[in-house]
């Protein structure tokens, strides 16, 4: 298997405070380790690109977007919310972070690459049509799943999120989309706090208490997610790839571990190589304790380089 992995420089420099969570660390950490392993020396490297405007307004709404760019700012933060701040390199980071899947899901269906893994940050899960919240600015794996459906002429696809917070702005985005399957695993009651979808036959949300651990997660994900996909029946896997269910991670209460990381990455390469012809986009989302977010990011990446 071939496997495109995307980053860029300016993924470092989106900075929201010293003691934010969600900072340029992570990428560092994770690239020591993959480097540590010998992953980096299999991949494909590109660099990510910035998003055209065209394909940001498929997911969302053109006074949303004119507002970031109003408010981005010249010197120091301007704040969206309590948790969700920019600096002068956020922009471009955030454009780049969705110009990665972009460009990832061409070199998937141009037959490039098996599949691709994005390295970015900002994250984008959270981000709805019209709010940028939860550090998400862009949602990066809806426009890579609306370009496939847009530009590829894709007819069914489906989003497969595992970060332990629910993906509020993907569900929102797409929630009355018939072409978009979205499966979700989540620690609920949590942050964003959105209530569960049960009117929509595309929506197949796996809400987990506190102190789920990984076999509960694997009976859960797997009886609800994988009989949802075989009806679905979809061209193309899109993967928001959080880490932050770890049971190290500081933000949630999961126990989730680097084996069950491992085991739902195999099992969403298995599924997309028995029928969707190995097809898998997959972007980075959360993950805040830095050795448990690289390892990982490191067992998901030897799944999708292994086939």
């Amino acid at each position: 298997m071939s496997t495109a992995l995307l980053t860029h420089p300016v993924f470092l420099q989106h900075d929201m405070g010293s003691h934010h969570p969600e900072r340029p660390a992570r990428l560092e950490a994770i690239h020591q380790v993959l480097a540590a392993r010998g992953l980096l020396s299999q991949v494909r490297p590109y660099e990510a690109p910035r998003i055209e405007r065209a394909a940001l307004l498929r997911v969302h709404r053109p006074e949303y977007l004119d507002q970031l760019a109003a408010v981005s700012p010249r010197e120091g933060y301007a704040f969206i919310d309590p948790d969700t701040a920019m600096n002068v390199h956020t922009l471009e980071a955030a454009e780049r972070a969705a110009g990665a899947a972009i460009l990832a899901t061409d070199l998937v269906l141009r037959r490039k690459v098996d599949n691709a893994f994005c390295c970015v940050r900002p994250p984008g899960h959270h981000a709805e049509a019209a709010a940028a919240m939860g550090f998400c600015f862009y949602n990066n794996i809806a426009c890579a799943a609306a370009h496939a459906l847009a530009v590829h002429d894709m007819k069914r696809v489906a989003i497969l999120d595992f970060d332990v917070h629910h993906g509020n702005g993907t569900e929102d985005i797409f929630r009355d989309d018939p072409r978009v399957l979205f499966c979700s695993s989540f620690q609920h009651p949590f942050y964003p706090n959105t209530p569960i979808d049960h009117g929509h036959s595309t929506i197949i949300s796996v809400p987990l208490p506190a102190g789920t651990r990984g076999m509960e997660f694997r009976d859960a994900v797997g009886s609800a997610w994988f009989s949802a996909l075989e009806r679905f029946a979809p061209e193309m896997l899109f993967v928001s790839a959080g880490f932050d269910a770890h049971h190290d991670d500081p933000m949630a209460d999961l126990m989730l571990n680097e084996r069950d990381y491992a085991w739902i990455s195999e099992e969403i390469v298995r599924f997309a190589r028995n029928h969707c012809q190995g097809r898998i986009v997959s972007s980075l989302e959360g993950g805040y304790h830095l050795t448990a977010l690289a390892n990982g990011v490191a067992e998901h990446l030897s799944c999708l380089l292994s086939g």
